[in-house]
């Protein structure tokens, strides 16, 4: 296995711990509820409220790792990325207070802030021509995070606590990190992206693309991070009402979320032989209607109902994530995704203070997903702008474009 190969994989289990470390309270609040009441209180939207600082650190943190990997390089921030994360996830679990927890989940948000602006620009760049395949396979594994958090969460909850449902992953992503360092400092997969030249596509289309995916991004960022983080309560409040059924709500969670792992890796593989709009506008029609139907669904009706909606909410993030790839060159794209990851981040922070809220005050799940299927609206709309241009998948055609400069179009006749 070449260096470049090694370093798709490690970066597809960077993926995992990244989303996987950021469920873990989703779902270990209801052990902490059930077994901790007297340190951490009874009730459930502040202690999901202890996670808005990880979530606002995990956004504000991608903002300058563009101007870090300058200056340190990218094999060195995700070292940092498995080892702080790692360590950070077992002082989780050693919180002895909401105060030590926050803090503990604050410092896993800062180190995961390293893992998307600069896992998924090496992963770009290690990728070669079949960037949607890539894309499409490391979405699968960052959607097993997402998947197994609930289940593995919930079973170690059960059976020997909840503290040990972040000490456990958090000591697994260490090891990973060990390996990591012995691959040395060298970016095997910025020199191999160094050998292939990038299309000059015209400034108006970039700047129309760059738009849309700023947009979709703060929309599509609290869309994917409200719906996960609700996705336990709702199989508990629909589906598992009893304390006993905890590991429950774990497999359920994870059967509706493994759909969107399926979906990842056949919208990968749709993305190379497809414009980006054709196979995202189907994937936008989703959200809308779907959100708003499970706000008043009950009883097993519920659980292909989120499948079908952690399915398209899925399968555009491996749309989403493509787009940089095909419109931003080499040189600029690590600061591109980290400007495009903290404008998501925003929108995923905000996800956690307003599920507490309106769980708390406006009704309960329903009213949380009615406001959810307004943003899956602007979804719809993102899609809508953005370009389908056949170039996409003949980049030498960018040079013919009509919005293309005279000089260059000249050159290419």
């Amino acid at each position: 296995m070449d260096a470049a190969r090694r370093t798709i994989w490690f970066i597809n289990a960077a993926h995992i711990f990244t989303h996987y470390g950021l469920l873990i309270l989703a779902t270990a609040v209801l052990g902490i509820l059930l077994q901790e009441p007297e340190v951490f209180g009874t009730g459930y939207g502040p202690i999901v409220a202890l996670g808005t600082g990880m979530f606002v650190v995990y956004g504000i943190g991608s903002l300058p790792m563009g101007n870090l990997a300058d200056r340190f390089g990218r094999p060195a921030l995700m070292a940092a990325f498995f080892l702080g994360t790692g360590a950070a996830m077992v002082a989780a679990g050693f919180a002895t207070g909401p105060v030590t927890l926050a803090l503990a989940l604050g410092f896993m948000g800062a180190f995961s802030a390293i893992y998307h602006p600069i896992g998924t620009a090496m992963l770009v760049d290690a990728a070669g021509e079949k960037v949607g395949r890539a894309m499409g396979i490391n979405g699968v594994f960052g959607n097993a995070g997402v998947a197994l958090a609930p289940a593995v969460t919930a079973f170690l909850a059960a059976a020997i606590g909840w503290r040990w449902a972040f000490i456990i992953p958090g000591l697994l992503c260490l090891a990973v990190g060990l390996l990591y360092l012995r691959e040395g400092p060298e970016d095997s997969a910025k020199a191999k992206a160094g050998s292939k030249p990038f299309p000059e596509i015209p400034p108006a289309i970039v700047r129309r693309a760059v738009v849309v995916l700023m947009s979709l991004a703060a929309v599509s960022g609290f869309i994917f991070n409200a719906f996960t983080i609700l996705l336990p309560k709702l199989m508990e409040e629909r589906l598992a009402n009893s304390p006993e059924l905890l590991p429950v709500v774990g497999v359920l969670a994870f059967l509706a979320i493994i759909c969107g792992g399926i979906t990842q890796l056949t919208v990968g593989r749709l993305i190379d032989r497809n414009t980006l709009k054709r196979v995202f506008l189907p994937l936008a029609c989703v959200p809308l209607p779907g959100l708003a139907l499970l706000s008043f669904l009950d009883g097993w009706a519920v659980l292909p109902v989120a499948g079908l909606l952690a399915a398209a909410i899925f399968g555009q993030v491996t749309v989403n994530e493509t787009m940089t790839a095909r419109y931003v060159g080499p040189a600029l794209r690590t600061r591109l995704y980290s400007i495009r990851f903290f404008v998501g981040f925003l929108g995923a922070a905000a996800a956690s203070p307003v599920i507490a809220w309106l769980h708390g005050t406006a009704g309960g799940l329903g009213s949380v997903l009615l406001v959810l299927s307004a943003f899956g609206g602007v979804t719809f709309l993102c899609a809508l702008a953005f370009p389908d241009r056949r170039e996409e998948l003949a980049p030498e055609l960018w040079a013919r474009a009509p919005e293309a400069p005279r000089g260059l179009a000249q050159a290419a006749e």
